[in-house]
């Protein structure tokens, strides 16, 4: 991770990192007023249209069986309390039976969250808070594990398909293999070496990825329409509702008293409505992940063309190239001209800082941020090597600003160096 100093043009202190973390908070923010507008657009009318419906049928209900406003106000306040209970106007299942509990405690740990069953009790609520710090914490793990298996596999595949097609553009048109130059009898280790650091392009991951969550969310609407009775948009809108764990819940799955005559049939809806959720999740989620990458590649582009190339001014009519070395900083000039700052080199480094340190020489701002920059990178480096168990390859961390995805934790951390546009090595 190679750090900017010298000239204060481009971004100086304020790293690459900094400005990619503040572009997309900008355009996180931008998103969201845009996404307001659209649906306040869409739904306030529809809203409005409601509301003044439901005022009309309030007046005629309370004329009609000689009911004050308060009284009739004070009947829907109850109503509103039973209903946070469970209870519905239509016969649905029992809520906090076993089989309700477990759908209870599903969508807690998958942070979907319809909430169409709440605790009411303070016990309950105490136990929720405890029980989903855990759950949720051992579900987002499964989630990184999913995922990182997602991507071995499709890995897997790609280059599998890959040597298929670079195995049949190397065979001639009379059927006899064609060796290339130089390699003599090795036609077979050539290809594994040249195979040997192939990795899968995030876009063909994406595509892959995008199937596989169509073709549940597909699936699992045919079998919501069928049983459920709800119109196909419908299914779909609640497939990406509940598989991107968003929860609304003014559509939830699995909650009617009895679907078919006879138990075989329910048991078979609610195992297949289980599995398709866990499915559609980790698809979801995955499918997420690797967007993500994309949206960090459109970042690191939009920096690259917003980078300016330095002309400050020199002193002493030296070559604009040329940068000075500066006295007061963290590492010596001559030892800066030697070799570029990474998280390896900088550990062995911190004698010198703190020997300057001794010696009362000041460093600027810029040096302070970078030195804390340096502390911070090595102890993510350490956790990570933590989580996974073994320490990364030195000769990668050197290399990481090269395409902007460091090390990091969780789903960008496993996807780092999975992928073409993620590999130290391009």
């Amino acid at each position: 991770m190679a750090f900017r100093s010298g000239c204060s043009c481009g971004f100086g202190p304020f790293n690459e990192d900094n400005a990619r973390f503040l572009m997309l908070a900008v355009f996180i923010i931008l998103y969201l007023l845009c996404g307001a507008a659209v649906f306040s657009a869409l739904e306030q009318p529809m809203e409005a249209e409601a509301k003044e419906r439901w005022g009309q049928r309030f007046e005629q209900f309370s004329q009609k069986h000689n009911l004050s406003n308060k009284e009739l106000d004070n009947f829907l306040r109850n109503y509103e309390e039973a209903n946070v209970a469970g209870i519905r106007v239509d016969t649905i299942r029992p809520r906090w039976d076993f089989t309700g509990a477990f759908y209870f405690v599903g969508t807690v740990v998958s942070t979907i969250g319809f909430g169409m069953t709440t605790p009411a009790t303070i016990g309950g609520k105490i136990f929720l808070i405890f029980y989903g710090l855990i759950g949720c914490a051992a579900t987002i793990l499964f989630f990184n594990l999913f995922l990182e298996r997602v991507i071995t596999v499709i890995a897997f595949v790609l280059k599998f398909c890959h040597e298929r097609r670079r195995r049949k553009a190397m065979l001639p048109q009379n059927g006899c293999r064609r060796l290339s130059e130089g390699s003599g009898g090795g036609g077979r280790g050539g290809r594994g070496e040249g195979l040997a650091g192939w990795k899968p392009s995030v876009y063909c991951v994406m595509l892959i990825l995008g199937a596989a969550a169509i073709l549940v969310s597909c699936c699992a609407s045919a079998m919501y329409s069928a049983v459920e009775g709800w119109g196909y948009l419908d299914s779909l809108y609640f497939c990406f509702v509940a598989f991107s764990t968003i929860g609304f819940g003014d559509v939830v799955s699995s909650q009617r008293l009895a679907y078919e005559e006879g138990n075989v049939n329910q048991t078979a809806y609610r195992l297949g409505n289980f599995l398709f959720i866990l499915t559609g999740v980790c698809c979801i989620y995955s499918l997420f992940n690797v967007i993500s990458i994309v949206i960090k590649q459109v970042l690191n582009w939009l920096l690259r063309r917003m980078e300016a190339p330095c002309h400050c001014p020199r002193r002493g009519g030296h070559h604009p190239e040329q940068r000075l070395p500066r006295r007061n900083v963290v590492v010596p000039g001559h030892l800066r001209a030697q070799r570029d700052l990474s998280i390896e080199t900088d550990a062995v480094n911190e004698s010198e800082v703190d020997g300057r340190r001794m010696s009362g020489e000041m460093i600027s701002m810029r040096d302070f941020l970078a030195a804390n920059k340096v502390n911070l990178a090595i102890m993510q480096k350490q956790l990570s090597e933590m989580a996974n168990g073994h320490p990364r390859q030195s000769g990668s961390n050197s290399r990481h600003g090269h395409n902007g995805f460091s090390g990091g934790v969780g789903a960008l951390g496993i996807m780092n160096n999975r992928l073409a546009e993620t590999s130290v090595d391009r």
